[in-house]
């Protein structure tokens, strides 16, 4: 048996894969990555130990590589996305391109080809909005309030259409806000642990009161192995860990473990429609034996070790022009 997992070098894909490989040996897996400003080469020399591993270069928007692979497989992953926010508020057309059409050439490989069993596309907790209350189920409407989460709504659309129309054997997860090792510096907690170790300034969007439920990156890589055997094609499912924590909560756990006090932290402007607080119902992927492993206190924890211990890791990224110029533009006078 082969699996494609696409945007295996990035945050949840390089999770998943070194998950995977190390309790599955005996499966072949494509690591299939373009390897945009969000992915580490770094990150591969973690991966080369795994035997099963075999990563190609590639641009999910070709057809003609994408092909070459995928034909050979029988069950696709696709984490491959642009993912951050403020990005997508600064430039949309990265975001349209890789995340809906990118998904749009993967379906046409698949409705060709008829040799995929099960597609799995990894959604966003983001396309439902935010709610003040209670928490989103599978069939709450959607109502993306940024560039990004309107491209993830536009590709999960796009799934659902091609199994209503051509009976593409798809399902489709949707996770809350995931943390964990080897997540790129440019996001909030690994941006906070990062700074903190260096004893710089942890910007944090206007009163730090929003509220996110974080889910620990290893739980997330259990609930799509769960889905591999037991998802259904056509269905959605969300996962969640009902582990909600404000911002600044978190700032001040990050800052605790690693020793430091909270005059880090600078208040800056609110984001665009900076959505208040997100909550999904995770009751349906339960029901099939999901049970997140890691508490938040425990997961930080860990994720705040491996930062420390990694920082050739994450220094190169942060040293990169690219990274230095964002951060410049974006926190000017931090």
């Amino acid at each position: 048996m082969k699996i494609a997992v696409t945007g295996g070098a990035g945050f949840i894909g390089s999770n998943f894969v070194s998950f995977f490989c190390e309790k599955h040996p005996e499966i072949e897996l494509y690591n299939l990555d373009k390897m945009t400003y969000a992915a580490n080469p770094m990150t591969l020399c973690f991966l080369k130990k795994y035997k099963n591993h075999k990563f190609f270069r590639i641009d999910i928007c070709d057809a003609r590589d994408m092909e070459d692979i995928i034909k050979d497989c029988e069950t696709i992953i696709h984490f491959a996305a642009e993912t951050h926010v403020d990005r997508s508020l600064n430039n949309a057309e990265n975001f349209l391109m890789t995340d809906v059409f990118g998904t749009f050439r993967i379906l046409e490989l698949i409705r060709k080809t008829k040799t995929v069993n099960k597609f799995i596309h990894i959604s966003t907790d983001e396309v439902y909005g935010s709610i003040e209350s209670g928490s989103f189920t599978e069939v709450s409407p959607l109502n993306p309030t940024n560039p990004y989460a309107a491209s993830k709504a536009a590709a999960d659309m796009l799934v659902l259409s091609y199994v209503k129309c051509y009976g593409i054997p798809a399902l489709i997860v949707r996770f809350t806000n995931n943390f964990g090792p080897f997540q790129h510096p440019e996001k909030f907690i690994p941006l906070a642990i990062t700074n903190a170790i260096e004893n710089k300034k942890i910007p944090l969007y206007g009163d730090g009161r929003q509220v996110r439920d974080w889910l620990f990156v290893q739980d997330t890589c259990q609930a799509i192995e769960i889905l591999l055997s037991k998802g259904i094609p056509g269905n959605i499912y969300n996962v969640s860990a009902h582990q909600e924590k404000q911002n600044i909560e978190v700032l001040r756990t990050i800052l605790k473990l690693l020793g430091k006090d909270e005059s880090l932290i600078v208040y800056v402007p609110d984001r665009i429609a900076h959505d208040r607080r997100y909550s999904l119902n995770s009751e349906k992927i339960k029901n099939l034996g999901f049970q997140p492993y890691y508490d938040f206190e425990k997961g930080i924890e860990k994720t705040v070790e491996w930062y420390e211990k990694n920082q050739q890791w994450w220094k190169k990224l942060k040293n990169s022009h690219e990274f230095q110029e964002y951060y410049r533009i974006k926190y000017s006078g931090l």
